[in-house]
């Protein structure tokens, strides 16, 4: 088979990386792809957004599997250009997307369909945000309805916290578009989960679960970001918490998107809150995360592309998946400064030779000069992963690693997967 995988990110070179291992691929390319990605794909200058330049690719290269990886190109409708063009794709169509394309319309879908989650409010005016905001008192979230590169959330302290950050979404415009409408939510207690699932619309098959670290800094304090680490299995997710998640929130998901007219196919991936209640779905992505994906696939066993075959061609129910016992553990490199302004294209050196038969770098923002030297284009970096026969040795292999490789301009957090660690 000739493949395309669209992103640019460390979960597109995961998933390369598992694609290109699988003995059904001829030619895997990966549009726009990166530095690391070019080790297993043929990378082709074509950015995420440019809808019709990928289906002339995937058109003119007779491409016959496109993997979607980023949420933007699956929310603006890439799936159904591709479908009329004729090309099967993974990922959801816009119709479905919508899951991750408005946080207002994912909260409702709950309400209709007694999905658990946390209490809120949308709004289009300000003042009636926060005189809601001022019912409520904090702690309290504030959410950009749109996508906002998993920066549209605001965890605010307290009730002058929450108010600024109405202002500074509907007001001041901090994520364009994407503030026009917020939802103010419930602040919640309990510890944070991400569960993966494939699904064909009719079908459910779980994935492994995973755990992630948003916060930019040690101890989970600063602002949230894109994902500093991931670390899979969860603890917290046991076999009997993934069957009540599976239950009373992604079940009724797929079930409900298809009686509303909205088929799901794809991988829903549903950040939750394990509360002393149970699961309560924090929002829906509709792609698979980062850095949460690197993680998986250092354990998956299995063939990955017949699974993504098996979901575009309403299959799955005939798909089976394998993973390794041993722990995976992502530590996230970043330029000094993420999530707020950075520099570009600093050096990077060692990366490759900071890999071994337990650790694989995955790449996320990066490019080569034209004498081949690796420079830092993003914020979040480098995924420098690792398999451990328990938490504590793929962290300490993952760290190992990190040490190896030369970025003066790079940070990480030291604390990755310590909740698994302190569990033992």
């Amino acid at each position: 088979m000739r493949v395309l995988v669209v992103g640019s990110g460390g979960r597109e070179h995961a998933l390369c990386w598992a694609i290109a291992a699988s003995p059904l691929v001829d030619a895997l390319y990966c549009a726009p792809g990166n530095a690391g990605i070019a080790r297993e794909a043929t990378c082709v200058p074509i950015p995420v957004d440019d809808l019709d330049g990928i289906v002339g690719f995937a058109r003119d290269q007779r491409i016959d599997f496109v993997v979607v990886g980023p949420e933007g190109p699956l929310v603006a409708g890439l799936v159904d250009k591709l479908d009329a063009a004729g090309i099967k794709a993974f990922g959801p169509n816009a119709a479905a997307a919508v899951l991750e394309g408005s946080k207002a319309f994912t909260k409702d879908f709950c309400a209709r369909h007694g999905i658990p989650t946390a209490a809120y409010g949308r709004f289009t005016e300000a003042e009636a945000a926060k005189a809601y905001i001022r019912r409520q008192g904090a702690p309290i979230v504030v959410k950009a309805d749109g996508l906002a590169a998993g920066k549209g959330v605001i965890i605010a302290e307290t009730v002058d916290d929450a108010l600024a950050a109405v202002d500074a979404m509907m007001a001041d415009k901090a994520f364009g578009d994407a503030g026009a409408e917020i939802v103010v939510e419930e602040f919640m207690t309990g510890e944070e989960a991400s569960f993966f699932a494939l699904t064909d619309g009719s079908t459910v098959l779980a994935l492994a679960g995973a755990q992630d670290h948003k916060r930019v800094g040690d101890g989970d304090t600063g602002p949230n970001t894109g994902g500093m680490g991931a670390y899979s299995p969860a603890p917290v997710v046991d076999d009997a918490m993934a069957d009540r998640i599976m239950a009373e929130i992604v079940e009724p998901t797929v079930a409900g998107m298809k009686a509303e007219g909205r088929p799901f196919r794809g991988v829903l991936f549903a950040g939750l809150m394990i509360t002393a209640e149970g699961p309560k779905l924090i929002e829906y992505n509709v792609r698979f995360g980062d850095p949460e994906t690197q993680a998986l696939m250092l354990r998956l066993k299995s063939d990955l592309l017949p699974a993504l075959i098996a979901v575009a061609d309403g299959q799955l129910a005939h798909v089976d998946l394998r993973w390794r016992d041993e722990f995976a553990l992502c530590v996230v490199m970043a330029a000094a400064g993420y999530p707020g302004s950075y520099a570009k294209n600093t050096e990077i050196r060692g990366a490759d030779a900071a890999e071994t038969d337990d650790v694989v770098v995955f790449h996320a923002g990066t490019a080569r000069d034209g004498d081949g030297r690796l420079l830092a284009t993003g914020g979040r970096v480098l995924g420098v992963t690792a398999l451990g026969a328990g938490a504590a040795e793929a962290r300490d292999r993952a760290y190992a690693a990190v040490d190896r490789i030369d970025w003066p301009d790079g940070f990480c957090r030291r604390d990755i997967g310590w909740r698994a660690v302190d569990r033992g």
